[in-house]
C-alpha cells in the first residue's frame, strides 16, 4: 500500500485568501474569481492523467449447503449472546461468512467461529472504527461480514456506520451486553441508546431477540438482509420461549399471549419481554387479560399486529423497554401508530442515569421490572 500525505493550505496561490478563515465552501464573487484567475496564471486547460486501481473479479465460491443452526430446548437457560456465537459458528458453512471484534470476543462468543476459523476472523482490538471500516471492506469484496463488540462501544464508530449506509454496504452488526440488566459492570458499559442511534440509520434493520431459538434464526436472516443489520443481544440467561421450528421475519413480531377480551398490551422485547410475560402472569391473578407482544423487528415493526392490539385493548398499551425513553421500542411503537387514533400507553424505560448493581436490582430501580409492569398495566386497565 502507498500513503501520500500532504501538507495543505487553503486558498494556495491567491493571496487575497490564502490561509485566511471564512471562505472554506464559499464560491467568490465574479470580481475576485477574475483576480483569482489573473493570480493563478489564466484559463488553462489542464489534463492529469492518473493510475486506475486495477478491477479485481468478485471471488466466485462454491454454492454452500443450507446452513445447520443450533437449536435448544425449552427447558434450556441461553443468554441470547451465546446464541449469536453458536450461530455465527454454523454459518461458516456459507464461505461468504467472515467475522470480526473488537477485543471482545470472549464475551460476544464470536471466539467460538474465531477458534474454528481463523483465517476468517479479524481481530480488530480495541478500535471499532476500524471494524465497521474492515466490515465495510469486506462487503465490497463480496463478504457477508459480521462484526460485534459491546452494543455501546459501537457509539465510538457512529460515524462509520453513518458513512456505511450511505455507501449502501452490506454489514451485519452485533451489540451485546445492553441496557442496565448487565448488572455489576455499570453504566458505562451499558447501551442505553443503541436502538435510537441505529434505528436512526437510513434504511437500516434493528432486531432485538429474546430467546436462543430465535437469535440463531435471525442471525440466519441476517447473512441475507441488505443494508445495515443491527441485532441487540442480551448478557443473562433467560428461558427459551420459542421451539426450534418457529419462524421469524424482518418485520415481524409473536404474540404470546391474547384473548377477545385483553384490557391491556405489554409490549417489549429482548430481557423486557420475559418481565412482560411475568407481569401477564400476575394480572391474570388480578383477572387483567394482557397480550403479550414480542417486538423483536424493532425497525421495521409489525404495525398490523400493533393495530390489532390497539383496537382489542381500546388503545391501552404499556411499552418495556431497557433503554433510554427517546428513540427506542416506544418511539418505534408510536412513529407506527401515528396515523392512528391516539393510543393511551404507558412507556416505562430507563429514565434515569444508572449505577451499578444485581440486574434485578437495577431493572426494580428502573420501573422496567415485571413488578412496575403489572402496577402500570393494573392503572391503565382501569382507566376509563
Amino acid at each position: 500500500p502507498t500513503v501520500i500525505i500532504a501538507k495543505t493550505i487553503k486558498g494556495k496561490g491567491f493571496s487575497e485568501i490564502e490561509n485566511k478563515d471564512g471562505w472554506h465552501g464559499k464560491p467568490l464573487p465574479p470580481d475576485m474569481a477574475e483576480r483569482a484567475i489573473k493570480e493563478l496564471g489564466g484559463i488553462k486547460n489542464l489534463k492529469v492523467k492518473t493510475q486506475k486501481p486495477e478491477r479485481g473479479a468478485v471471488p466466485k465460491r462454491p454454492a454452500a449447503p443450507e446452513p445447520v443452526l443450533p437449536t435448544y430446548k425449552k427447558e434450556d437457560k441461553v443468554a441470547t449472546r451465546k446464541a449469536y456465537g453458536d450461530a455465527l459458528l454454523a454459518l461458516a458453512a456459507i464461505p461468504e461468512v467472515v467475522a470480526m471484534d473488537g477485543e471482545v470476543s470472549n464475551s460476544t462468543h464470536a471466539d467460538e467461529f474465531a477458534k474454528a476459523h481463523k483465517d476468517r476472523f479479524f481481530e480488530l482490538y480495541i478500535a471499532e472504527q476500524q471494524l465497521v471500516a474492515t466490515a465495510v471492506g469486506m462487503s465490497v469484496r463480496g463478504y457477508k461480514p459480521f462484526a460485534s463488540t459491546f452494543a455501546a462501544f459501537f457509539s465510538r464508530a457512529y460515524d462509520f456506520i453513518r458513512m456505511a449506509a450511505i455507501s449502501q454496504a452490506d454489514i451485519r452488526l452485533v451489540g451485546s451486553h445492553a441496557g442496565v440488566e448487565i448488572g455489576q459492570d455499570g453504566p458505562s458499559q451499558m447501551a442505553l441508546e443503541d436502538l435510537a442511534s441505529m434505528r436512526a440509520i437510513h434504511g437500516s434493520t434493528v432486531l432485538y431477540p429474546s430467546d436462543p431459538n430465535q437469535t440463531a434464526k435471525l442471525t440466519r436472516i441476517m447473512a441475507d438482509t441488505p443494508g445495515i443489520v443491527f441485532m441487540r443481544t442480551t448478557r443473562g440467561a433467560y428461558p427459551t420461549l420459542y421451539g426450534a421450528g418457529e419462524t421469524f421475519k424482518v418485520g415481524g413480531s409473536k404474540v404470546l399471549r391474547q384473548s377477545p377480551k385483553d384490557k391491556v398490551a405489554l409490549i417489549g422485547a429482548g430481557v423486557t419481554l420475559h418481565n412482560c410475560l411475568a407481569a401477564a402472569d400476575a394480572l391474570a391473578a388480578k383477572k387483567i387479560p394482557a397480550r403479550v407482544i414480542d417486538l423483536y423487528s424493532v425497525k421495521p415493526v409489525d404495525v398490523k399486529t400493533l393495530r390489532e392490539a390497539a383496537r382489542v385493548t381500546k388503545g391501552r398499551l404499556v411499552v418495556v423497554e431497557d433503554h433510554y425513553p427517546q428513540g427506542g421500542i416506544g418511539a418505534a411503537v408510536l412513529e407506527a401508530l401515528a396515523a392512528d387514533p391516539p393510543p393511551r400507553v404507558v412507556h416505562l424505560a430507563v429514565k434515569e442515569l444508572p449505577e451499578s448493581g444485581k440486574p434485578e436490582e437495577l431493572m426494580n430501580a428502573a420501573g422496567i421490572s415485571s413488578k412496575s409492569i403489572v402496577a402500570a398495566a393494573t392503572k391503565l386497565a382501569q382507566a376509563k
